[in-house]
């Protein structure tokens, strides 16, 4: 079974890969996908946020790393995959995922969404604050992949 993990990834904390690492043992192939959100003003390109989670995740078999502008649904139909793999941290990402997973279900019957609970030392972590902590200097080594801090290192000057 084929599973997508969509989201900005900008940037691909420890929370994400960890439930990549733990979609992989589920799933025989999960494709993380970095959406296009019009919503969001990006850091890092589509392009440096791909290569940051090939980097990151290249010890994992099964993954496999991709962009794609649209609805994800649609992404999922195209790679012939039959779940959509979300993580939730707290509540109010309950109410937001689960919205969304009836919006999908609506666009797609054949798609299924999975939730898996985040693990309880990443619970707080989210891209937003490691960005918002890096950019006034903070320590974020604990929040994100070696690679990704050193990106992190040089956007913060």
């Amino acid at each position: 079974m084929i599973a997508i993990y969509p989201g900005s990834f900008d940037p691909i904390t420890l929370g994400h890969l960890d439930i990549i690492e733990r979609g992989v043992v589920l799933f025989e192939k999960v494709i993380v996908t970095v959406m296009y959100n019009p919503n969001k003003r990006p850091l890092f390109s589509v392009e440096k946020r791909v290569q940051q989670i090939r980097e990151c995740t290249q010890h994992l078999p099964g993954v496999e790393v991709d962009s794609y502008k649209g609805l994800t649904v649609d992404y999922a139909k195209l790679r012939k995959a039959q779940v959509l793999l979300r993580g939730l941290r707290v509540l109010s990402d309950f109410e937001k995922e689960l919205q969304m997973a009836h919006t999908n279900k609506t666009l797609a019957e054949d798609v299924e969404t999975i939730f898996l609970a985040t693990s309880k030392e990443y619970s707080f972590l989210s891209s937003s604050t490691v960005k918002e902590i890096a950019q006034f200097g903070g320590s974020v080594s604990h929040m994100v992949p070696k690679n990704v801090l050193q990106d992190l290192r040089e956007y913060s000057g």
